[in-house]
């Protein structure tokens, strides 16, 4: 079971990246190994992960602008069979720097081709914007993840986002299908997230996840200890959020390949 999963929306503050460090970790506390890939100039899933992208010599900007071979920018993390690519601020600049270059909407596919044999998952955390960046991971990717706040605006962008996915299906990757929904800082005591939840349900049929993530304290705590979920609260319902998530998709994996 070999998966590429791209976890995007041009919104910024919706869980893209406490998505991609915890269904991370739930994969390899599932007993398989998975590789984060931090795309975001912001690099917060570098830091969640309690690494310093100062203090590191080559990260994915190294990668994307100079061809390092990602497998010399793999770090290990406290848990057993996860594994980064750190990002670094670096990055913010490597848009432009790509511009000019040739099949620059395949430069990330070519650098994973040599590890793809090597994880069970690879997880591509994009940046809150749909620039070269973001296209680069979905060119790379098999599915897109899309975590979504249950706000007022939760559908603006949506739109947007499907339809950037539709043109890199048709331009650059045949193969990219949505992996699903997911709802995140879920409040189950407010009126207005169950109706965000029905539109988005209605707007987009079949492709809502079953798990959701809800606000949770711990959660929101364990990036400033450099600690998925898992390792800093196991208990907290943050964790079991995330592990129903990494099941359901674990599952949904298993069918497809049966």
């Amino acid at each position: 079971m070999r998966k590429i999963v791209a976890i995007a929306n041009q919104k910024g503050g919706v869980g893209k990246t406490t998505t991609a460090i915890n269904l991370g970790a739930g994969v390899a506390a599932a007993d398989r190994k998975a590789l984060l890939i931090d795309m975001d100039p912001q690099s917060n899933l570098t830091s969640g992960l309690g690494l310093d992208s100062a203090a590191l010599e080559g990260t994915i900007y190294t990668a994307l602008i100079e061809g390092m071979p990602l497998k010399k920018l793999v770090r290990a993390t406290e848990l057993s069979g996860l594994e980064v690519i750190p990002s670094s601020r670096n990055l913010t600049g490597a848009e432009l720097e790509l511009v000019d270059q040739p099949e620059r909407e395949y430069r990330l596919r070519g650098l994973l081709e040599p590890l793809v044999g090597l994880y069970d998952y690879i997880i591509i955390d994009c940046p809150p914007s749909l620039g070269l960046l973001t296209v680069n991971a979905l060119v790379a990717a098999e599915s897109v993840l899309i975590p979504l706040q249950c706000e007022f605006f939760a559908l603006e962008g949506m739109s947007e986002l499907m339809s950037t996915v539709k043109k890199v299906r048709s331009a650059f990757n045949s193969m990219l299908s949505i992996e699903g929904i997911v709802f995140t800082m879920v409040d189950e005591r407010s009126n207005l997230t169950a109706q965000v939840m029905a539109e988005v349900k209605e707007f987009f049929p079949g492709a809502v996840l079953d798990s959701s993530v809800p606000r949770n304290i711990r959660l929101a705590e364990a990036p400033s200890f450099g600690k998925p979920i898992l390792l800093y609260d196991i208990r907290s319902r943050g964790a079991e959020a995330y592990l129903s998530l990494t099941r359901e998709l674990l599952k949904h994996e298993a069918q497809s390949a049966r």
